[in-house]
């Protein structure tokens, strides 16, 4: 196989597996629509790296952890519901990345590269991007996953437990920042949330624990990213719908099973 193929794989599985146990708790808090908000900064992100010469993933990376700190502070003021909220902040930063662009004259940016992914143009300074965040995101859900577990089954009764609920709160955001970042250069800013909640959400009916549910998302990831892979490569289609497609595929598959243990409840 062809080197860019190589890193191409490398890459999507080195997202699935950041995006994996993240996305347990993002199907379990109904956070989707975090994401979605987050996922619109990847734009803004990427004409502020142009702009500034920096690397666009870099950019996007940056712009994603100081979104997911905005809406964590404007929320706590009360001042408007969360979902209007998310749905202001989503459009504001994705209408400001297409003006700045706009500015940008001389630049000519591959939009639907970013929109839908570029897989195939995975680089090293990506692979060493994704690899990272996937250890960072891993090593931080094992620090925290049972604060994580506590808030997420009930918030009150966490922080009488002593849990630092908003610490905690804001590490979740963080880590969903960090993986829409690194996830857009896999399957681009629109679908980067299916890559996270899809996964997850089809794990959910096949596990009895929420360990199981981690560890089923990260495999049910790998497996759409590589079976996406190759037939794109096959049938001559996107690389990043075609991933969300077998991961699409997989999670209409798990309905035929039945519910098992807590990680299939709703919580």
């Amino acid at each position: 196989m062809e080197d860019f193929f190589l890193r191409a794989l490398a890459g999507g599985i080195g997202a699935a597996i950041a995006a994996g146990p993240v996305g347990c708790f993002v199907v379990w808090r109904r956070m989707a629509y975090f994401g979605t908000a987050l996922a619109h900064a990847v734009l803004l992100g990427i004409a502020l790296g142009f702009l500034l010469e920096v690397e666009p993933i870099l950019a996007v990376f940056a712009m994603c952890l100081m979104l997911a700190g905005c809406l964590l502070l404007l929320e706590r003021q009360r001042l408007v519901s969360l979902d209007a909220l998310l749905g202001v902040l989503a459009h504001a930063v994705f209408a400001a990345g297409l003006v700045v662009i706009a500015f940008m004259e001389r630049l000519r940016v591959d939009l639907i590269g970013y929109l839908f992914g570029d897989i195939l143009s995975v680089g090293a300074v990506d692979l060493w991007l994704i690899f990272a965040t996937a250890a960072g995101a891993t090593a931080a859900l094992a620090w925290q996953w049972r604060n994580l577990l506590s808030v997420t089954v009930n918030r009150d009764l966490a922080a009488v437990e002593g849990v630092p609920v908003e610490r905690v709160r804001l590490l979740l955001l963080f880590l969903l920042a960090a993986v829409i970042a690194v996830g857009m250069k896999i399957v681009g800013m629109l679908l980067v949330v299916a890559l996270v909640i899809i996964p997850a959400a089809a794990a959910r009916r096949m596990s009895a624990t929420p360990e199981q549910m981690a560890v089923a998302s990260t495999v049910i990831g790998v497996l759409a990213v590589v079976a996406g892979l190759f037939g794109s490569l096959e049938w001559d289609v996107p690389a990043g719908p075609a991933i969300v497609l077998v991961a699409s595929a997989m999670f209409a598959a798990s309905l035929l099973i039945p519910v098992r243990g807590q990680g299939g409840r709703d919580e």
